[in-house]
């Protein structure tokens, strides 16, 4: 809208409210008005004008600022219906009304311009009707002998009256008030309630003071519609007048703080591309999040590659429909695809802050995108680790079973057929065949027990079978030097008890090839989703993990189950072997 429009809506909108005022003082008595009262009433739809045209420039697109313009005439013309030229007061009675419907609508259309919520809707449907049936209503069959309720007795001629009855005029009056000031102000209450309730974190800070005076106002209209049916109203109810404009008055400076709060934070931006300038990849979500006001901010970095959204750590992102709960904008560079906000939907009505942000923080995303691009990679040899490790794991079971089932069944069963052979020989046989055969049954035995060890260190099958508890004492029985074993976990997955084995297992096996240890020990626990694998002697020491093939080796597959191996080996004073595996529980 053009910037003369707005000017004379300005204008049109002082014109107005001077004559507002003037018709309150030249046709109200005191107690019911005075310069200051009528003064008030004006600056309060004034109130509505000033804040109406910031917002109508601001966000001309919004509807938010053409309503409050037009609450500010509507306020402004119900001080017309006091006016006794019969003309003015028949039209301004009949419309004097919708000022207080369109408080309605201001308040439920706030920040978007839109009231799309059915219940809304159909509670401003009602209130508008309301507005203009009841009014009219009433001066269909309005007594000029019998004054209005909220009037002084004055007497007033009514163009349109059909059927001039003081009762009727009366119970109408009495059923407006039930139903305006009762009935529509308590659901409106509820609805404002119900809206900041269900708002997102964001949009419940901004709505808050919108809260506060919407009740206030719909208060004011309750306890007043109470007062009007007593008979002889307390002082009181003129005091209530000031409640009453305290609350208009606090409605659109609401909406107008909340306009210069989004200005404000756009004012903030350049702050931003400097603080920006400064922050790792990893943290641009943190700064985009504060200078949106948004904790529930998500950044996703598009990867051409994998042509999909990732983190600041390189994980996937999933790019939600949009709807009540979230909103996505998406930045590009030089027409590319560069990132995606996703936020707060109350982000929508402040697109000028959105666009600032995402200029601010292009260049920043180009270099967050570029370290997304390396962790996705990292991510994926990982991944890629964790499957070897587990390929692995599962070609050494395979083998242990293969040892256990065939060829050491068959070793063992050549064994016995030998021993058969030598018992059918007798005392009277060969001696030197008999040597012969005592002699393969031995090396047969021999080889069957090189066979268990060999597949052992495979994979002992004491590990599959009854857990890692078993097969570290199992492990620390076999060895040629005292071993104590101090642990007692759950069954865990079978990859991370293989890793967890492996380690004491090569551990232990460099104490007793390289440190001239008299005693070990080997303890598990578990905390905190961690499993913790401690191998201690008291060796020589000096143990360094690229000091052999063995830590290494045992290092990188720790590192594939996303733990870490560290050694304390000072010489002379032994070594101590820690491995930590996420174990997830």
């Amino acid at each position: 809208m053009s910037r003369s429009i707005r000017t004379g809506v300005a204008v049109a909108g002082l014109v107005v409210g001077v004559l507002a005022y003037e018709v309150q003082v030249n046709n109200l008595p005191e107690p019911l008005t005075t310069p200051a009262r009528s003064i008030a009433s004006v600056v309060a739809a004034w109130t509505f004008l000033v804040a109406g045209l910031i917002a109508w420039r601001r966000r001309p697109e919004n509807r938010l600022g053409v309503l409050m313009v037009l609450t500010c005439f509507a306020l402004l013309a119900h001080q017309f219906r006091y006016a006794h030229n019969p003309l003015v007061f028949t039209l301004f009675f009949l419309l004097g009304e919708l000022g207080y419907a369109l408080f309605s609508h201001v308040a439920l259309a706030y920040p978007s311009g839109r009231v799309t919520d059915p219940l809304e809707r159909g509670f401003l449907g009602l209130a508008y009707a309301v507005a203009v049936v009841f009014p009219l209503a009433i001066l269909l069959v309005y007594d000029a002998d019998h004054h209005l309720r909220f009037f002084d007795p004055t007497r007033r001629d009514d163009l349109i009256v059909v059927w001039s009855n003081a009762d009727a005029t009366r119970i109408l009056q009495n059923v407006y008030a039930v139903t305006a000031y009762g009935i529509l102000a308590a659901i409106f209450i509820a609805l404002i309630v119900r809206k900041v309730l269900y708002a997102t974190p964001r949009a419940r800070r901004v709505l808050v003071p919108l809260l506060i005076a919407a009740v206030a106002a719909a208060l004011w209209a309750i306890l007043n519609g109470i007062l009007t049916f007593t008979t002889n109203p307390p002082s009181i109810t003129y005091d209530l007048f000031w409640w009453q404009t305290a609350a208009l008055i606090a409605l659109p400076l609401s909406i107008l703080a909340g306009l210069l709060r989004a200005r404000l934070a756009r004012a903030h931006v350049g702050d931003l591309v400097l603080q920006l300038e400064q922050t790792p990849p990893n943290g641009i979500r943190d700064e985009l999040a504060r200078a949106l006001d948004d904790p529930t901010l998500e950044v996703g970095l598009w990867l051409p590659e994998r042509r999909a959204y990732v983190d600041g750590e390189g994980r996937s992102v999933t790019v939600p429909e949009e709807g009540p709960d979230r909103a996505v904008t998406r930045i590009e560079n030089d027409g590319r695809p560069l990132a995606v906000l996703i936020h707060d939907p109350m982000l929508i009505e402040e697109p000028k802050l959105l666009e600032a942000v995402a200029a601010a923080a292009r260049l920043a995303l180009v270099n967050a995108r570029l370290a997304a691009e390396v962790n996705a990679q990292l991510e994926k040899v990982k991944e890629s680790r964790s499957r070897l490790v587990a390929a692995a794991d599962d070609e050494r079971r395979r083998i242990e079973r293969d040892i256990h089932d065939g060829a050491q069944q068959r070793l063992v069963a050549l064994a016995l057929e030998l021993k058969s052979a030598q018992r059918r020989l007798g005392d009277g046989g060969d001696p030197e065949l008999e040597q012969l055969l005592a002699s393969t049954a031995d090396q047969l035995q021999v080889a069957v027990e090189e066979l268990r060890e060999l597949a052992r260190g495979i994979h002992p099958a004491v590990l599959t079978e009854s857990g890692l508890t078993a097969a570290l004492e199992a492990l620390a029985s076999r060895l040629p030097l005292p071993v104590t074993v101090d642990a007692a976990v759950d069954r865990l997955p079978p990859d991370i008890e293989a890793t967890a084995y492996f380690v004491a297992s090569e551990a232990l096996q460099n104490v007793v090839k390289h440190s001239g240890a008299t005693k070990a020990g080997v303890s598990a626990s578990q905390a905190d989703g961690v499993l913790v694998v401690q191998v201690v002697d008291d060796g020589v020491g000096g143990a360094r993990t690229n000091g052999g093939s063995g830590l290494r080796g045992l290092t990188d597959r720790v590192e594939a189950q996303g733990g870490r191996v560290s050694i304390e080996s000072v010489p002379g004073s032994g070594t101590r072997v820690v491995g930590e595996i996420p174990c997830g529980s």
